[in-house]
């Protein structure tokens, strides 16, 4: 079957009613999430999981994709409008969008933020539709070591190249493997870690431990900071960006596009980084960089593209390699592993509906966040009037339903309630929870591929040396560690130089 009978066979599943009717709402709910600061994508997915377990495998993770997509849109609203990024990635779209609101200019900043999105949304799906079936074949050829050296790769690059610090988000990760051993071996059915607990024979429950963390977890971080809801006084007009708006935009929606594709598909890119990435470029091309941080509207039209773009091609790791590249991702791959499907090159052989239904349901959601965005700006904007305090405690009622609806078990109950704390505390202490769920969900794939290497070489560790792949990822870490120490200690010597004062100088010596 050709790429484009397998798109064809995409859209035949993503035009089900069902299927259609739950593009619309994940597209619908990451638009509104994305508007309200202090929700975001992560949580609102981690609490969604209990109810994507009683649907359809195809028509969940369509619905969850969208929610993550339509959150970018979203986040650039109170960006704009108040400087206030409802989603992490939309930060540096305030610099620029908010100026553009304070000269008049709200309506156009919104406008070409939505177009952008949308052109760099679709040129990432045209990637993934054609990267993604190449990339499999080769992953196919790939034995146990080099998924064993993937899935290191995979926490590499989550706990260097993301946000935070580089040794907190080492003791995430490594707390992460140390949990996805909890329960009963996978070869000889031995108990570890129970301590004699009958509720940790079977582990930790994922939707426990991503509600937790990011349900609870993170709805306790936004009731220390709750706040009275508030209406935009800003009118919004000539939301259609003008001929000469577009032409100043033009290029650097295609440098995002692009841009934003290849930091996705890296495993640990996202859209922040990508948004950082084409501003920087943007500021850096531009003629007059003074114009930047005064309402320039390639400001608004990259970093907006990027992060859209990032948002798609994000999938290809995840459902080409099993490799989750950032926190959002992980949940869904948690989502796919509840319905007994494993993201990797076999699932596209194996689950070609689901994998090519997502795909095409990408396609209408993007065209669906350009016509909703454009003209319901003003009734989104409207949200920001509800308390924080009121969805809080509704959100809370509903985790602690959902959790035990799924196993019907009080001690999911408390794990959740656990691990919400144990979020809080590492939102007030600067510890980054995601290194810990990607860990967590990477953990069994990455035990189970090392146990299986261990048993083809004998128990030698040579075979991560003498396998190609494994011995060609593994060295691509060593150098990525190698440069990084390299730049702490340059770092390190600037600080500590000694500074000679002009002053002291013997000019005559």
């Amino acid at each position: 079957m050709d790429t484009l009978d397998s798109l064809t066979l995409g859209f035949s599943v993503a035009f089900e009613p069902t299927n259609l009717l739950f593009v619309l709402i994940g597209v619908v709910i990451g638009t509104a999430i994305g508007v309200l600061p202090g929700l975001g994508p992560t949580a609102t997915i981690a609490l969604l999981l209990p109810i994507t377990y009683t649907m359809d495998a195809t028509t969940s993770i369509i619905m969850l994709a969208g929610i993550y997509y339509g959150s970018m849109y979203g986040g650039t609203i109170t960006s704009v409008l108040l400087r206030l990024p409802g989603e992490a990635a939309s930060v540096v779209t305030a610099i620029d969008g908010y100026q553009m609101t304070k000269q008049g200019r709200a309506g156009t900043a919104l406008g070409i933020a939505a177009i952008g999105s949308f052109i760099g949304g679709t040129v990432s799906i045209i990637g993934l539709t054609f990267l993604a079936p190449m990339l499999a074949n080769v992953a196919l050829a790939m034995g146990p070591a080099a998924y064993v050296a993937l899935m290191v790769l995979g926490l590499f690059l989550v706990t260097s190249i993301g946000t935070g610090s580089t040794i907190k988000s080492l003791c995430m990760a490594g707390l992460g493997l140390a949990l996805s051993t909890v329960g009963q071996d996978p070869i000889d059915g031995s108990s570890r870690f129970t301590f004699g607990s009958v509720g940790l024979l079977s582990g930790f429950d994922f939707v426990a431990v991503a509600m937790g963390l990011f349900g609870v977890g993170e709805l306790l971080h936004s009731l220390e900071k709750s706040e009275h809801g508030q209406a935009i006084k800003v009118k919004i007009k000539n939301i259609w960006p003008s001929r000469k708006d577009m032409k100043e935009s033009s290029g650097a929606i295609a440098r995002g596009s692009v841009l934003g594709f290849f930091i996705g598909v890296l495993p640990g890119g996202g859209g922040v980084i990508s948004s950082l990435a084409s501003y920087a470029m943007e500021k850096k091309r531009a003629k007059d960089p003074s114009r930047f941080g005064k309402g320039a509207i390639e400001g608004v039209a990259g970093p907006e593209t990027a992060n859209n773009a990032s948002s798609t091609s994000a999938f290809i790791p995840l459902l080409v390699l099993g490799i989750p590249s950032n926190v959002v991702l992980a949940l869904i791959f948690g989502a796919l592993l509840m319905h007994g499907m494993t993201p990797g090159p076999q699932l596209i052989a194996e689950q070609p509906n689901l994998f090519w239904g997502i795909i095409a349901s990408m396609y209408i959601g993007n065209l669906m966040l350009l016509v909703l965005n454009i003209p319901l700006v003003g009734v989104f904007v409207q949200m920001l009037r509800v308390r924080t305090g009121i969805l809080i405690a509704f959100a809370l009622l509903i985790v602690m339903i959902g959790v035990f609806s799924i196993n019907n078990s009080p001690f999911d109950m408390w794990v959740v309630l656990g691990f919400g704390v144990l979020g809080w505390l590492m939102n007030k202490t600067g510890f980054d929870p995601g290194p810990l769920v990607l860990a967590f969900v990477l953990g069994p794939i990455l035990e189970k591929s090392f146990r299986q290497s261990m048993l083809i070489s004998g128990g030698s560790l040579e075979i991560f040396v003498t396998d190609p792949a494994a011995a060609l990822i593994f060295g691509a870490i060593a150098l990525g560690i190698l440069y990084k120490v390299l730049g702490t200690r340059l770092k390190r010597r600037k600080k500590t130089a000694p500074v000679i004062p002009a002053e002291s100088v013997d000019i005559d010596s």
